[in-house]
């Protein structure tokens, strides 16, 4: 399943899901991107979104104004579906309108894997290789992997730092899996201060000593983070 969360008040780009992206609101054109692969859900905060998605046919729900993250919306999401344990959820960014579906079918076969592996916390995500100007940018997130492709470390900061040279600089995707039962053991997991600090939620799992399995993959598609990033996406479509 798939489980977009979409948040209208947004503190740095207020309605930006509800921007237009070649004709489409950016939560529609993201949620349509992948919709052939499984059942897609909006989780959202407003009746506007709700609304908006009626429209273009978009299954969507209404959660809480006060989750802290992306992720406890969608788990919010799931509760009220009530999804069993073993089912496997991914959350994709209601602002990513340019990720390939064959990125987020990646990650379901990845996790299913793991799931076949018994594994006993199930969490996975992605990542590209980047260069090290693009890895100078805070609005992308970098990540650290230790020798298993597990992440170490996420930031904002350019890392790892190039005392030594010869360093390689991978770019976070924002697409993020879990089993249910992970989803909400994660959800359940006191606040990480790290996570804070950087406002990246990932880092709760971390902090917690939880495995985050990342997956290599090729990707060109971008989140729309800033009124830059909107100009870009318009572009692309004129």
């Amino acid at each position: 399943m798939i489980i977009i969360p979409a948040r209208l008040a947004s503190t740095r780009f207020p309605q930006k899901v509800l921007a237009d992206i070649g004709g489409l609101p950016m939560v529609v054109r993201t949620a349509k991107k992948v919709a052939h692969l499984d059942r897609v859900v909006v989780a959202c905060d407003d009746e506007l979104i709700i609304a908006t998605c009626k429209e273009y046919g978009i299954e969507a729900m209404l959660t809480s104004t006060t989750h802290k993250s992306g992720t406890d919306r969608m788990n919010e999401c799931a509760n009220i579906l009530k999804l069993k344990d073993d089912e496997l959820i991914i959350n994709v960014q209601a602002d990513e309108p340019f990720i390939e579906p064959e990125v987020v079918a990646s990650l379901m076969k990845k996790l299913q894997n793991l799931q076949k592996d018994k594994e006993p916390f199930i969490m996975g995500s992605c990542y590209n290789a980047i260069n090290a100007e693009s890895a100078e940018d805070p609005n992308l997130v970098k990540v650290v992997l230790d020798g298993e492709e597990n992440a170490i470390y996420f930031s904002r900061s350019k890392i790892p730092y190039n005392q030594g040279g010869g360093a390689k600089y991978f770019g976070h995707i924002g697409i993020y899996g879990f089993s249910k039962k992970s989803l909400n053991e994660f959800c359940t997991l006191k606040d990480a201060p790290i996570e804070d600090i950087e406002k990246l939620e990932q880092l709760r799992a971390i902090y917690h000593q939880k495995k985050i399995t990342m997956l290599k993959v090729s990707s060109t598609g971008f989140g729309i983070d800033t009124k830059e990033d909107l100009a870009r996406a318009i572009e692309i479509f004129l």
